[in-house]
């Protein structure tokens, strides 16, 4: 019962880092093309490799953290499902960016993680 608390309000602080990371997106670039989605994907993929890169470096997270940080803030955060949406109605609709949006979405979010994961074992290894 307790893991479930703890993804729950970490999937509620997630959700709403998730909201308002989308509505600056759109307040800054055309909403036409998912830039918000892309944004809170990227981010999402650079936070959980940072994460994993302090794990993967010998930081150890409590099975209660885990629920926390990465099934309930990140799983929050993160709208790939919203990704999937968004590049079917683009390819339904006969709009040559879908593309686009899979490769920004996929490639930028692999960099992104492998990025992080850097970042992560560098931050580790200063803390030493």
């Amino acid at each position: 019962m307790r893991s479930i608390l703890y993804v729950g309000v970490g999937s509620f602080i997630g959700g709403i880092f998730r909201y308002l990371l989308t509505i600056g997106t759109y307040k800054i670039l055309d909403p036409s093309f998912p830039y918000g989605t892309l944004a809170v994907n990227l981010l999402g993929c650079l936070v959980i490799g940072f994460l994993s890169g302090l794990a993967e470096s010998g930081l150890t997270f409590t099975t209660d953290a885990r629920f926390f940080l990465f099934t309930g803030i990140i799983g929050g955060f993160t709208t790939f499902s919203a990704f999937a949406w968004e590049t079917f109605s683009l390819a339904r609709n006969a709009q040559g960016i879908a593309a686009l949006n899979i490769i920004l979405q996929l490639g930028l979010g692999l960099l992104a993680v492998w990025i992080g994961n850097l970042w992560g074992h560098a931050t580790y290894q200063r803390w030493l």
